[in-house]
């Protein structure tokens, strides 16, 4: 991403700086600005873009609350915003209950301040409510069979732990349809991430803010990494663009060669959307 016009770019999820160092070292005349909910990974970032120190500003916030971020460091103009909704990598490797493929407590919060976590999720929310957030947030088709699992486990011992959901999941699921590529708690995992860190709904609210807060020309780019997330941000932009709001300038989501695949197999089913504020 070279060749920004001078102003301010927004980071709206910094992660662990990668992005961010890009866009600093490839437009000398941009000021930047990075939000994250995690403050480990607002320290992994600081020390990432310590050699651009004067140019960039790092916010714990939400995305969701950009234009008040934007507001406090009078931040004008706004030449472009990035949104990666992913988790990052160290957030996989950290013991805070993303991941399904080790022993870790069921947490799922990208930001440690908030109440709720997963482990209340799983072990408390009613049936229907449960049944809602997995076929709603994880498209997940068997459903029904994973909570009713879930119920029946949790009747006799609290689910604790990432393992012994992901096996309850696991034995949830068809023998026949349980070696897949995709391992059978994913999906089940990520309805839980969404409802826990309400991923969705800030994700409308801040995608919408972004465009607002765009200077004429700017540049808003959104990263997705599974359908619920994509259709959010394809149907924004297309109601911004019969707003005469934005042009949009990838008719289709760009998709990773397979070459960008096997170097970082998580960005598999990544898609990127860029738009251009007119």
């Amino acid at each position: 991403m070279k060749n920004l016009k001078e102003g301010f770019f927004i980071d709206a999820t910094v992660g662990g700086g990668g992005h961010s160092y890009l866009i600093l070292k490839q437009n000398p005349n941009v000021k930047l600005i990075g939000i994250d909910k995690d403050d480990y990974a607002l320290n992994v970032a600081q020390e990432k873009l310590k050699e651009f120190e004067g140019r960039f500003w790092l916010v714990k916030s939400s995305f969701k609350d950009i234009d008040k971020v934007v507001e406090k460091f009078n931040a004008k103009p706004v030449v472009g915003v990035l949104f990666d909704f992913g988790v990052s990598h160290f957030q996989l490797k950290l013991p805070r209950g993303f991941s399904f493929q080790r022993e870790e407590p069921l947490d799922m919060r990208m930001d440690t301040s908030s109440s709720l976590t997963a482990y209340e999720v799983v072990n408390f929310y009613p049936e229907h409510h449960l049944l809602k957030i997995l076929t709603d947030y994880g498209e997940e088709r068997f459903a029904k069979r994973i909570v009713k699992s879930i119920v029946d486990y949790r009747r006799k011992k609290r689910i604790e732990t990432t393992k012994e959901l992901a096996d309850i999941v696991y034995k949830s699921y068809p023998p026949n349809l349980r070696h897949s590529r995709i391992h059978p708690a994913t999906k089940t995992f990520q309805a839980i991430r969404i409802e826990v860190n309400n991923e969705l709904k800030e994700i409308e609210e801040g995608l919408e803010k972004a465009i607002n807060i765009t200077d004429k020309e700017g540049l808003i780019l959104t990263i997705s990494f599974h359908s619920l997330e994509d259709r959010i941000v394809k149907n924004t932009f297309k109601k911004y663009k019969e707003l005469k709001f934005l042009e949009i300038l990838t008719k289709k989501p760009i998709t990773p060669k397979e070459d960008e695949i096997e170097e970082n197999p998580a960005s598999r089913s990544a898609k990127m959307r860029v738009a251009r504020r007119i």
